[in-house]
């Protein structure tokens, strides 16, 4: 069956469901009708052949919304905020990730194909980064990194029990970037992208100068381990952010307002989740990396640190039944 008729024949049923579950969600004492669910039952058969057949992501993202809210009013009784939480983090999160895996899969690139391409011309031209740093930045950067001066990534020394008001500071730091990659997607995904590309030329600069004047030590050993989830996460707000502007220049059937909405109950979702890796990266950065351990030790837990990242985005929450 073509999508047109498909569309034709049930989106009464759909825009039926639609405004019963607005009435539900507007107000939680409505009891629910008889005829709920059966309703979503048939949205949700209605989903799974659309995803068999092949049809628009538009229509299927509108769909999953649609069998989203039906489910989470069919069950709101028995539902506990601290149990959604919960699974957000332990299934729904990693779910939604995959599930977006376009999105993910470009910003990546974007963000860490770039970082790597500049890490290497950086270091085989050295006078590159002063193309796209300061003079006054690297200078400070290389005082940061000096392996002579003990700073361990700080700009000055610190006390241990100066750590709390770092980690408050990285929290804020890395979230203000996070944000600003995401909500710039508004901007047809131009914005996304350019802040995707520029802290990738940025982070990637700097890597390849200080591995080229010996300081490599220092600062892969630095970064290695709240790495794993701060870079992640940048390349994740990304994904969100260009999930909004694909929804801007190419909303399909829809308008523009209703395929944004979609897009944002989703790419929302997804920097709730990045808030949390940025969180963890925070705590880390403060406590960990600048520690006086040695770089051995710091490359082992590195290591584990992004296998766990990587196998959480990959492999958490398969046995669940959701849309992915």
């Amino acid at each position: 069956m073509k999508q047109s008729l498909f569309e034709s024949r049930h989106q009464g049923e759909w825009d039926q469901l639609s405004r019963l579950l607005d009435q539900l969600e507007r107000s939680r004492n409505v009891a629910q009708s008889s005829d709920f669910p059966p309703a979503y039952r048939r949205l949700c058969h209605h989903l799974a052949l659309a995803q068999a057949r092949g049809y628009s992501s538009l229509l299927v993202d509108t769909l999953q919304q649609l069998a989203l809210r039906g489910h989470q009013q069919l069950y709101r009784d028995s539902s506990r905020p601290s149990s959604s939480l919960s699974a957000f983090i332990l299934a729904g999160f990693p779910q939604l990730v995959r599930e977006q895996w376009r999105f993910v899969l470009a910003a990546s690139l974007m963000f860490l194909g770039s970082l790597a391409i500049t890490g290497v011309l950086v270091y085989l031209f050295p006078e590159l980064v002063y193309s796209m740093l300061g003079v006054d930045e690297v200078a400070q950067i290389r005082g940061m990194y000096d392996p002579a001066s003990g700073h361990l990534g700080r700009s000055v020394e610190r006390a241990a029990s100066e750590d709390w008001v770092m980690f408050g500071y990285y929290i804020m730091h890395n979230i203000g970037i996070a944000f600003q990659t995401f909500a710039s997607g508004m901007l047809f995904g131009l914005g996304s992208a350019f802040f995707l590309f520029f802290n990738g030329l940025t982070i990637g600069a700097v890597a390849g100068h200080l591995t080229q004047i010996g300081s490599g030590s220092t600062f892969w050993s630095f970064v290695i381990g709240h790495g794993a989830f701060e870079l992640t996460a940048i390349a994740l707000a990304g994904a969100a952010g260009l999930q909004l502007g694909w929804a801007l220049v190419a909303p399909g059937r829809l308008t523009r307002g209703e395929a944004l909405r979609i897009a944002a109950s989703k790419s929302v979702r997804i920097i709730g989740g990045v808030m949390l890796l940025l969180l963890i990266a925070a705590f880390i950065e403060a406590y960990w990396s600048s520690s006086a351990v040695k770089p051995a030790t710091k490359y082992t837990v590195g290591a584990l640190l992004w296998l766990l990242v990587i196998s959480y985005l990959s492999l958490a929450g398969r046995d669940r039944h959701a849309p992915e």
